[in-house]
């Protein structure tokens, strides 16, 4: 059954890729616009985490943005086939300017490596893609729950010689050993982790748990931090991409506070464009023991 679902799905992609942007945009505007007034659970998480994170809004502009949001993610999921199946050069063609690539140069010049923290803002595959066609990159991925179909992820994302490590104890030795030859290890640090090694901080205010990963590298090997992602313009007009600083204590001794550090940093950016982040990810649902499940309020964590 599953091979079955991996064949359905690459076929699907590999149909996808062959849309230009602007078409794949505008279907994935349009499907993200539908299920926004369906009001389906994608609906539901994400007016539960905008009026959680961002209580300063006011009604209508919350509505706004969860509108904008579901658009945007729908947009997200029809250009990830086109950064899987179109060639390299044809995606990096569609970044038009960049901002902050000085920090990542002052960072590498220290010869202790960078890592690159990457939110699930804006289309974080095209990011990838860049850097890793410029620098010596280690990505952490996590496996798909289809088993055939992490084959074909590792093979499109490797494209240009990014080499992608699972989120395990050989996985964190490879980063360490990328770092400490002076290269680039890619995370996406807003996702709920698993296992033990973690901490709760506050994300927009709201304790959570949160990876303390980057914190050990950090530790362990004495990388520095950026935050970057890919902003989609308007218009069809492709994407920029942006770094940044990250917020100090990174690599703090206490976890809780680098763990604090990690998530400001990732709010940082994203207010900058609040539209483009995907909202729809159950962020706030590992709290601390005792805690309310924002998305199931008569579950307690």
């Amino acid at each position: 059954m599953s091979k079955l679902k991996y064949f359905l799905i690459s076929g699907l992609l590999r149909v996808a890729g062959l849309l230009p942007l602007g078409v794949a945009q505008f279907l994935g505007k349009w499907f993200g616009l539908l299920a926004w007034m369906l009001r389906g659970r994608s609906r539901k998480v994400t007016d539960t985490n905008i009026g959680i994170c961002l209580p300063e809004l006011s009604p209508e502009q919350q509505r706004q943005l969860s509108r904008d949001s579901m658009v945007h993610t729908g947009m997200t999921a029809l250009e990830i086939p086109l950064m899987w199946e179109w060639p390299v050069e044809k995606c990096l063609g569609l970044i038009r300017e960049t901002r902050g690539l000085d920090l990542v140069d002052e960072a590498l010049a220290t010869g202790k490596g960078l890592i690159l923290l990457a939110p699930h803002l804006g289309n974080w595959e095209l990011a990838g893609l860049f850097f890793s066609s410029r620098y010596k990159m280690a990505a952490l991925y996590s496996p798909p729950h289809i088993k055939e179909f992490e084959e074909y992820m590792i093979r499109v994302r490797g494209r240009l010689g990014s080499e992608l490590v699972r989120g395990d104890r050989k996985g964190l030795m490879r980063l360490m050993g990328i770092l400490k030859e002076g290269g680039v290890a890619g995370i996406l640090p807003d996702q709920s982790p698993r296992g033990k090694t973690n901490a709760f901080a506050p994300f927009f205010g709201v304790k959570v748990r949160t990876m303390t990963l980057v914190n050990r590298l950090i530790l362990k090997t004495g990388a520095n931090v950026l935050v970057t992602y890919a902003e989609r313009l308007p218009n069809g007009n492709g994407f920029r991409i942006i770094v940044t600083e990250a917020v100090p204590g990174n690599g703090d001794a206490d976890p809780e506070i680098a763990a604090t550090a990690l998530n400001q940093s990732v709010e940082k950016v994203i207010r900058k464009v609040p539209e483009q982040y995907q909202w729809e990810y159950k962020r706030l649902r590992h709290r601390p023991p005792g805690e309310i499940n924002p998305y199931y309020p008569d579950r307690i964590c």
